[in-house]
């Protein structure tokens, strides 16, 4: 449950589980990527290249471009045929292996992704919107840990950024699954490679900035996502959730069809939500500041 992420002992960390470098199709080298999130002040990123044929399969050491305020946790983005529309998987797996496997012959999209879930990585639906998956292929990946609500890349460059609604719609199917915004970086404009990052991230808590410790807490559901906006707690008070945040024009609930509570005004930093009308069900916690940035909590079960 969300809550947990709050309650839970350790302080937040901020890292970006989905980007690129030149060992696949990223602009800079792994070594540039790991400097510039450095630089930003992340406390931690995935280098997510893509597991296939074409770029040898990698899983990259990203162990060098550690420091003792950054670290990395190894993973991929992971590819085989092919979804309900023909479309080539994609699934982001946090937490490889160095040595994962190469495909296996004839290997699909859920095999591999159960392959991730058993060595031990996060696994998460990427950029749903962006080639339009189905709820059919949400079924055909129960080991998915969680769905993009937000991919910065695919917004940025076709304006397919989404991914809340396919969320919804896999809850609305009774299946417990959390979410995740990412920035999914290519670096791929000459002279501006950084339109594409730092424009989406989750804020994990964690007793410590380690990669198993970071791991453990994303499968735990212990995070948060933003683009912006911070969720600084989140807890229910008898029959109203309890929300502090940065600064915000509206705090809301969203649930099934077009359940919400909201409170609108100008430099929120705290509401007091009923939650009654999501009893038995789900809601989640969305808090958009001035520029219209949104924070997404994990969906909530009351």
């Amino acid at each position: 449950m969300s809550f947990d992420a709050f309650n839970a002992a350790g302080r937040f960390f901020r890292g970006n589980l989905h980007t690129h470098s030149t060992r696949s199709d990223g602009m800079i080298s792994p070594e540039e990527v790991c400097k510039r999130y450095r630089e930003k002040g992340y406390d931690f990123i995935c280098l997510s290249d893509h597991f296939t044929p074409a770029y040898d399969f990698p899983v990259v050491d990203t162990t060098p471009y550690r420091t003792d305020g950054f670290t990395t946790i190894f993973g991929a983005e992971c590819h085989a045929p092919a979804t309900s529309g023909g479309e080539q998987w994609h699934v982001l797996a946090v937490g490889l292996p160095l040595d994962f496997p190469k495909n296996l012959p004839g290997e699909t999209g859920p095999q591999i992704a159960k392959r991730c879930a058993d060595a031990g990585a996060f696994v998460a639906i990427p950029h749903p919107e962006w080639y339009a998956l189905t709820q059919a292929d949400a079924a055909s990946i129960p080991c998915a840990h969680a769905v993009e609500v937000y991919n910065h890349t695919s917004q940025v460059r076709q304006a397919r950024g989404g991914g809340a609604y396919y969320l919804d719609d896999i809850l609305n199917g009774g299946r417990r699954i959390n979410a995740l915004a990412c920035d999914d970086a290519h670096w791929f404009v000459k002279g501006d490679e950084n339109r594409d990052a730092f424009g989406g991230w989750v804020m994990v808590k964690a007793e410590r900035n380690d990669p198993a410790d970071l791991l453990e807490a994303l499968k735990n559901g212990h995070y948060y996502s933003s683009q912006g906006p911070s969720i600084e707690h989140l807890t229910v008070d008898g029959d109203v959730i309890e929300v502090t945040s940065s600064a915000a024009i509206q705090i809301m609930l969203v649930g099934r069809g077009s359940k919400n509570e909201a409170v609108s005004g100008f430099d929120l930093t705290s509401a007091r939500l009923p939650w009654k009308k999501f009893a038995g069900d789900w809601c989640r916690l969305m808090v958009m500041d001035n520029n219209g940035k949104i924070a997404w909590s994990n969906p909530i079960y009351l």
